[in-house]
C-alpha cells in the first residue's frame, strides 16, 4: 500500500496542509474540476502562503488535441489547463514550482 503522503497527490495534500493555519483554509483552497472539452481545470490560492509573490512561468504545452497542459499564475491563483490525461502533469507543474 502506498503512503497516504507520498506520490504527486499525497505531496499536493502536504503542500495544502502546511499551509492551513487556522485561518487560510476558511478563505483559500484547491480546487479541482473537470472541463467539457474534455480536460482538467485546477486552481491553487496563494494568497497568504509562502508562493503569493513568486514569479511563474507561464507554461504552454500542446502535444495533441487531448495532451496539452497550459499554466499560469494570475491574482495570487495558481491556474492550471489540460487534457484529460493530464491532472497529474498540472499538480506536478505546481509543485515543480512550489518546492
Amino acid at each position: 500500500m502506498m503512503n497516504e503522503n507520498s506520490g504527486t497527490f499525497g505531496l499536493l495534500q502536504n503542500w495544502y496542509h502546511s499551509s492551513c493555519n487556522g485561518d487560510w483554509e476558511h478563505q483559500y483552497g484547491i480546487a479541482i474540476n473537470t472541463l467539457d472539452n474534455p480536460g482538467w481545470s485546477i486552481k491553487i490560492d496563494l494568497a497568504e502562503t509562502t508562493l503569493e509573490d513568486k514569479a511563474f512561468v507561464r507554461v504552454e504545452v500542446k502535444r495533441g488535441e487531448n495532451d496539452w497542459v497550459h499554466c499560469w499564475v494570475s491574482e495570487r491563483i495558481f491556474n492550471g489547463r489540460g487534457g484529460p490525461l493530464n491532472l497529474t502533469e498540472l499538480i506536478e507543474t505546481f509543485l515543480a514550482w512550489a518546492a
